[in-house]
């Protein structure tokens, strides 16, 4: 019925929506609008994955992740490309090239108040970063942590992950690996 927005960020915008329901009654709902993001599990030749721990303001912790990032809004409003984003944000945050992409999965990350839909990736055939390579955003300090995949794995099933993107993309990766043996 309506729409409000209460601010616009440089990613974020928080709107209140007006909505009617199939009673005709009516109500508001709180929302969060987001570009997208991605999500990558790369995979090395020892098929480890690649991790990075970094430490996020909203948790006041370090979590350990797949390596991800938001997709940059031109200044005309129009969206970044996620096969684009992706191998950006691998190199990025880990220093790393893949040879091999293919796009797994897309998901909402929180649907009740927010429009984020993460597109998933898997990353193989990885080389270091060779000539100029590109850096971390200046706020982000990475660690890239390497980490045989069946132990990633298992701690995500354990619960030692904690971000949805990560858990979302090992539960994944233990299907693929499944599949193929």
């Amino acid at each position: 019925m309506d729409s409000r927005i209460l601010h616009r960020g440089r990613y974020l915008t928080f709107r209140v929506d007006t909505i009617e329901r199939t009673d005709g009654s009516r109500g508001t709902r709180e929302i969060a609008g987001h570009p997208g993001a991605v999500a990558i599990l790369a995979i090395d030749d020892d098929e480890r994955v690649l991790l990075v721990r970094q430490y996020r303001v909203a948790v006041g912790e370090a979590l350990l992740e797949i390596p991800a990032g938001t997709l940059d809004v031109a200044a005309d409003g129009s969206i970044e490309d996620p096969a684009l984003a992706a191998p950006r944000e691998l190199e990025e945050e880990t220093g790393m090239r893949a040879g091999s992409w293919r796009l797994i999965a897309r998901f909402f990350t929180a649907p009740g108040f927010a429009s984020e839909l993460m597109h998933l990736y898997l990353a193989t055939d990885l080389r270091p970063a060779d000539g100029a390579r590109l850096e971390p955003d200046d706020d982000e300090r990475l660690v890239v942590e390497r980490v045989p995949w069946r132990d990633a794995v298992a701690a995500a099933e354990r619960g030692e992950f904690r971000d949805g993107k990560s858990l979302v993309g090992l539960l994944w990766l233990a299907r693929l690996k499944g599949e193929s043996g």
